[in-house]
């Protein structure tokens, strides 16, 4: 599913544009307006996300130059702009949803699965996933919370997806070069540091778990063995 991500301010641009990708979106930046107006034409994407405040074009005019269009293509807001007027606006010009910054990523792929499915898109909603149960844990993907016997931690995008592909491949193992090349697109030095921190917070939050451990396999990956109730 391909998202139109219209966003000037490049940190939350390449946080949003992260995570979208990790939960298997294929994204389209634009950094303008008429950047966004050139690729919605020539790419025509699934779901627009909009930010209102941007240079050449705003959301708002952006909008109604898509309508303008006859497409139907479902849009998101999403602004720090927040006064009723605002939203009303947002609507007006052709918004399908308008969510308010700071938001929380888990909202924005909820928000962006009921639009694509109300809108005739298939993302599958109903097959995939969510939330896996292991041991006496339990991985929200959604919401990028894992819950255990010890407490309950906030994930990271990245983490939700290491232990996703470790309970995937739970009693198995786990090679670490596709991790690498799943979750960060590159199996390269730096990335294979990076993704050596990410296992170790992981094992941190389930060190002490009876019947849980995520074990490294020199040369080869990891393997996640779980008991099973």
């Amino acid at each position: 599913m391909k998202v139109l991500y219209a966003e000037d301010e490049p940190v939350l641009s390449g946080i949003i544009t992260d995570g979208l990708m990790e939960s298997g979106y294929e994204v389209l930046q634009a950094r303008n307006g008429q950047e966004a107006f050139n690729l919605f034409k020539s790419a025509q994407p699934d779901i627009c996300i909009l930010d209102i405040m941007m240079p050449l074009k705003d959301g708002y005019k952006l909008a109604d130059d898509i309508r303008g269009l006859g497409s139907k293509t479902p849009i998101i807001f999403l602004s720090a702009k927040s006064l009723p007027e605002d939203i009303i606006k947002g609507f007006k010009s052709g918004g399908n949803d308008y969510l308010k910054k700071p938001f929380n990523m888990g909202e924005l792929l909820v928000r962006i699965e009921s639009l694509l499915t109300r809108f005739g898109s298939d993302v599958s909603t109903d097959k995939k996933v969510t939330v896996y149960h292991f041991g006496n844990c339990e991985l929200d993907t959604i919401n990028q919370k894992l819950v255990t016997s010890s407490g309950e931690y906030r994930l990271s995008f990245k983490e939700v997806a290491l232990l996703e592909m470790l309970l995937l491949h739970k009693n198995n193992i786990l090679k670490r070069q596709d991790s690498l090349l799943e979750i960060w697109g590159d199996d390269n030095y730096y990335n294979s540091k990076s993704m050596n921190v990410f296992m170790a917070h992981l094992r941190r939050m389930l060190r002490g778990e009876p019947g849980v451990e995520i074990v490294s396999l020199r040369g080869m990956g990891y393997k996640l063995i779980c008991n099973e109730n």
